[in-house]
């Protein structure tokens, strides 16, 4: 939430600046969200100009314009502390950034400068170029956002030839195009319009360039022709390791050159082709490469069209290749022929740890194929498997496999619809699985008799730390059952339970379990109707609890009254951290009993409050403690 200091705060603080000279370790000064108004940014500018220790300014949300720029730019040429100085997120123009352009000249001590959603557009970028040629200190520089063109773009490459400090420039998010992409060589370039014949000039660079190891062209317009020059370059680049190309339609005939380049290019570690329309053909191709390619570990095909018959392909290479550690094939279609060829690859292959196949069609038998391939892979931690069509057979056959696996630690089942089912047949594993850390189960229809079977493996797990159980169908029944298993269990650090129906009384039954429990970090209840006697139970729970961190209560029916016992419970409790009260009924004496505790309460950052019955009175003295006290307040 944005607040005021005012003017007479930045000169007090000015002040205080003034008198403050010695300091051990570096000094911080975070004004983001407040704003100090023209006076005092000349207040704290002449103090800067002679403080010894300052070393961090942010002023990000700070509605400084050219004219403020100005001020802070007369500092930067006489401060010689100040390291990182952040002014994102203002109304810096053009003429703000020259000014700021002209201290760096001279400055030698600034290294981080963020700039981002200003509106500094080509001018501004040519100013900051003019800088960077003479400027031998700033490493990092955050452009994000600025309205840059083509013309900005090509003059701060121009500077980048020279200038041999800059590490970061960041340039998301702005309109560089093609053209401007000619002569860019060491940027993150998401999203900037670039088409394939801006590729070529970028693929002339990377040719020669020894320094860059990530490159990021997702959402462009570069399609297979740009894919096929930046297969050249894979050829002889030795230096790149992260290549991203999502979004960008280089469809099989992209995917074939790219295939090619990673045949004899030894360095390339992580290649994204998410979103691309690459077919079997493509997916081929890349398997091919695989057999030989000694680097490659991550290789992302997200959302394409692989198919059966390009999983196939990937599956025999699987058998032989021996450094691919994650394959991402979620939605693509490779229905349960595809799956039945990755449980193959599977029963040999030694190094895969993740295996992403969510939405891809896959039924009973591909699934039964992969659990037999689970009994004895002995690499595979991570396991996929949302939205597919698996049913009782295949549920039954990968209970059956966690019972012996002994690596999986992270499954995901949500949206197969197994009902309680799946409690059933998981919770025997679970009693016996020695592994499995993360289980989530959402939008499974398991209701409360699924919720008892869980609690009751809860009762003997001792590994399973997260379980996600939102849209079940869990009543006040499931929540009694689970909150007893949360009395004895020792190792469950984060519950979720959101849009469920465990209303009061699963409300309370979980309050006197956090009671006792002493590892549970994380509580989400949201949209329960638990009301304020739920509230009012959690409440008292907090008094005394003190390992919960996080605590979601949106949309539960809370008024007043609940909001009123819970900031009770924030006077004493010295942990929470994070309370989010969104969608509710919580009025001005809520607000202000919530606002009343935080003059106290020291250990709570995050209050979400938004979307309540607060009127004037509740949100001025919500804005007074978040002034007074630094916290994150959202209204």
């Amino acid at each position: 939430m944005s607040q005021k200091i005012g003017t007479e705060g930045a000169q007090a603080l000015a002040e205080a600046l003034k008198a403050l000279k010695t300091i051990e370790g570096p000094a911080t000064l975070d004004l983001q969200d407040y704003g100090i108004g023209n006076d005092g940014d000349q207040a704290l500018s002449e103090i800067l100009k002679t403080n010894l220790i300052l070393t961090t300014l942010d002023l990000q949300r700070k509605e400084i314009g050219d004219d403020e720029a100005q001020v802070l730019a007369e500092t930067l040429k006489t401060n010689l502390t100040l390291i990182t100085l952040n002014l994102g997120i203002n109304q810096i123009g053009s003429e703000g950034a020259q000014v700021l352009s002209e201290a760096l000249k001279t400055n030698t001590t600034v290294t981080t400068l963020n700039l981002q959603s200003n509106s500094i557009r080509d001018n501004g970028a040519q100013a900051l170029s003019e800088a960077l040629k003479t400027n031998y200190t700033l490493t990092t520089l955050n452009l994000q956002n600025n309205s840059i063109g083509p013309n900005g773009a090509q003059a701060l490459a121009e500077a980048l030839k020279t200038n041999s400090s800059l590490t970061t420039l960041d340039l998301w998010g702005n309109s560089i195009g093609s053209s401007g992409a000619q002569t860019l060589t060491t940027l993150d370039l998401l999203t900037n319009s670039i088409e394939s014949t801006g590729i070529l000039a970028l693929a002339e660079a990377l040719r020669t360039n020894s320094t860059l190891t990530s490159l990021s062209l997702g959402n462009n317009s570069i399609e297979g022709n740009g894919a096929q020059v930046l297969s050249e370059v894979l050829k002889i680049n030795t230096t790149l390791t992260t290549l991203n190309l999502q979004s960008n339609s280089i469809r099989d005939d992209g995917a074939q050159a790219l295939a090619e380049a990673i045949k004899t290019n030894y360095t390339l570690t992580t290649l994204d082709l998410q979103s691309n329309s690459v077919g079997p053909n493509g997916a081929q191709a890349l398997a091919v490469a695989l057999k030989t390619n000694p680097t490659l570990t991550t290789l992302v095909l997200r959302t394409n069209s692989v198919g059966s018959n390009g999983t196939k392909a990937l599956s025999d290479a699987l058998k032989t290749n021996s450094t691919l550690t994650m394959l991402d094939l979620w939605g693509n279609s490779i229905e349960d022929d595809g799956a039945q060829a990755l449980a193959e690859a599977l029963k040999t292959n030694t190094t895969l740890t993740a295996l992403y196949l969510q939405d891809n069609l896959i039924g009973d038998s591909g699934s039964v194929a992969l659990s037999e391939a689970l009994k004895n892979n002995s690499s595979l931690t991570t396991l996929y498997l949302k939205r597919n069509s698996i049913w009782y057979k295949g549920l039954l056959a990968f209970s059956e496999a966690f019972k012996t696996n002994t690596t999986l630690s992270i499954l995901d089942l949500r949206g197969n619809l197994f009902k309680d089912k799946i409690a059933l047949e998981l919770s025997a594993a679970l009693k016996t699985k020695s592994t499995l850390t993360t289980l989530d189960l959402q939008f499974n229809l398991i209701g409360d008799n699924g919720a008892w079977v869980l609690s009751e493996a809860l009762k003997t797990n001792f590994t399973l730390a997260t379980l996600d159980l939102q849209n079940n169908l869990i009543g006040p029944n499931g929540a009694q059952a689970l909150a007893e298993a949360l009395k004895t269990n020792m190792t469950l650090t984060t519950l979720d339970l959101e849009y469920n129906s465990i209303r009061e009384n699963g409300g309370l039954a979980l309050a006197e379990a956090l009671k006792t429990n002493s590892t549970l970090t994380t509580l989400k209840l949201g949209r329960n109707s638990i009301g304020d006697n739920g509230a009012q139970a959690l409440s008292e729970a907090l008094k005394t609890n003190s390992t919960l961190t996080t605590l979601d209560l949106v949309a539960t029916t809370i008024g007043d009254v609940g909001a009123q016992a819970l900031s009770e419970a924030l006077g004493t409790n010295s942990t929470l951290t994070t309370l989010n009260l969104q969608s509710n009924s919580i009025g001005d004496d809520g607000a202000q009993a919530l606002s009343e505790a935080l003059k106290t309460n020291s250990a709570l950052t995050t209050l979400n409050l938004q979307y309540n019955l607060i009127g004037f009175n509740g949100a001025q003295a919500l804005r007074q403690a978040s002034q007074t006290t630094k916290r994150d307040i959202q209204l």
